[in-house]
């Protein structure tokens, strides 16, 4: 199953299913609206009646503790009731189908449903079966909207702007739906976006989207202004794909050494969860220039103002 998100999201603003197509004028909105939810998170001021009497479904098919429980906050925080659905324990898993689960949602009367899922299109298609608002919150190698749009807010804190920054995005780029949206998202807004990693995790077609590719960390991060990192499976290192842990490190880890040849404070960040020592060094995780906590507490205020866009059905 294949969706192009942004048709979905452009014709109603009824659901999110990707930023892939998104015009910054449909982007901005979301994150000017993002910003004023961090403000208030932070002042513990959060209008806590906004969505009372509306249902928020988070339905993951995939384990992802740090997005559902983000998405869980956000409706909360907003006054919603939410529900969280354990595929492993529901009927899904008894062999239910995907258009099952949508009748049944129907049935229930959900207004905003949140879903993960580890084939691509999934949350596209239950967008066609359900009446209620679709958030995809990750599928297969397609998107993860949410996750781009919670990293651009946190570089905008930093540098007011997207347009004419350079951002490196390093790891598991073929696998990626972070990369994927992110990609998408910063091209959009005018960064220019670099991607680094081995040849067997940077496909060939990536250039197509309007990035350049590098297999050297040291050429890569040269000047840029961010550094992006990606989580590596322990499953492709399992597969032969790349070299054991310590191999990857050496070749593609992110350490102050190759962190030093990026612009002065250049940002560092991380989707989590880590897996320190592999894809990035502790002292660089926890150092000054990290920006990665930060990037889930705009976690959950860029969820919140999806949460209520969707839900008012704003457009533009």
């Amino acid at each position: 199953m294949r969706s192009d998100g942004s048709r979905f999201f452009a014709q109603t603003e009824r659901h999110l299913l990707g930023v892939q197509g998104m015009h910054p004028t449909r982007i901005e909105p979301f994150l000017d609206l993002a910003e004023s939810y961090a403000l208030l998170n932070r002042s513990r001021k959060t209008p806590r009646d906004l969505l009372r009497g509306r249902t928020v479904i988070n339905l993951f098919f995939e384990d992802s503790t740090r997005t559902r429980t983000s998405f869980e906050i956000a409706g909360k925080r907003l006054g919603a009731d939410v529900v969280n659905m354990t595929v492993a324990t529901s009927s899904v898993n008894k062999g239910e189908t995907l258009l099952d689960t949508a009748a049944t949602l129907n049935a229930m009367r959900t207004d905003l449903l949140v879903v993960r899922h580890a084939q691509s299109g999934a949350p596209a298609l239950l967008a066609r079966k359900v009446e209620a608002s679709v958030i995809n919150a990750g599928d297969g190698t397609h998107e993860h909207p949410t996750q781009a749009l919670l990293d651009a807010l946190t570089i905008r804190r930093h540098y007011s702007s997207l347009t004419g920054l350079t951002v490196a995005i390093c790891g598991d780029i073929a696998n990626s739906r972070v990369a994927r949206s992110n990609i998408h998202l910063l091209t959009a807004m005018g960064s220019h976006v670099r991607v680094i990693g081995p040849p067997t995790l940077v496909p060939g077609s990536i250039a197509a989207l309007g990035v350049e590719v590098f297999h050297s960390m040291e050429e890569g991060l040269a000047g840029v202004d961010v550094v992006m990192m990606l989580r590596i499976q322990r499953e492709r290192m399992a597969g032969g794909v790349v070299p054991s842990p310590r191999e990857y490190f050496r070749f593609f880890g992110l350490d102050a050494r190759r962190l030093a040849l990026a612009r002065p404070g250049a940002l560092v960040m991380h989707p989590g969860p880590m897996n320190r020592g592999v894809e990035i060094a502790s002292g660089v995780a926890d150092s000054d220039q990290s920006v990665i906590a930060e990037q889930v507490e705009m976690g959950v205020a860029v969820r919140m103002a999806v949460l209520d866009r969707l839900a008012r059905g704003k457009s533009g």
